[in-house]
């Protein structure tokens, strides 16, 4: 998110940035919320990833170890987001 988008939302929230000038307060919330919006979408992912590798251990099924992979990708590209 860039500042003029973190502002558009504060006000659409009722905040006014401009009337008590706390604008780099209001990125700073917007980048802890944004931080931890990313590690819970990555720990739904990693659940998934889990649930596959269960899955690939009792039934020995090759396509479930692909979904593991495919899970423990789409974390780390969700965590890599808050690098960028």
């Amino acid at each position: 998110m860039d500042r003029e988008e973190i502002i558009r939302m504060a006000r659409e929230a009722g905040l006014d940035p401009d009337l008590w000038n706390y604008t780099d307060a209001f990125e700073r919330f917007a980048a802890l919320v944004a931080a931890a919006e990313r590690e819970a979408c990555a720990k739904e992912c990693y659940d998934v990833e889990l649930r596959f590798t269960q899955l690939c251990n009792k039934y020995f099924y090759e396509f479930d170890a692909g979904g593991a992979d495919a899970a423990k990708q789409c974390a780390a590209a969700i965590r890599a987001r808050g690098q960028a």
